[in-house]
């Protein structure tokens, strides 16, 4: 299941998806690191559904800056 459907993040304010990406590159980089260290992780998934988040929002943020909804250019 995924941490955020495409429905939610298209209702969410650009500051608030990059918030959210912000988020979820810090907890991707703390399990990849504890991956690294040797421990071993109680959802080896995570780390799966954390990345197609983030390629969900970036994907969004894109066609938004497409069409000309905002975001940088």
């Amino acid at each position: 299941m995924p941490i955020l459907r495409v429905s939610e993040i298209r209702r969410m304010s650009p500051e608030e998806r990059r918030r959210r990406l912000e988020e979820l590159r810090t907890e991707l980089m703390r399990l990849r690191t504890m991956v690294k260290a040797g421990g071993s992780l109680e959802d080896p998934s995570r780390i799966r559904e954390i990345r197609r988040t983030i390629a969900r929002i970036l994907t969004i943020e894109n066609e938004e800056r497409l069409k000309g909804g905002g975001g940088k250019s």
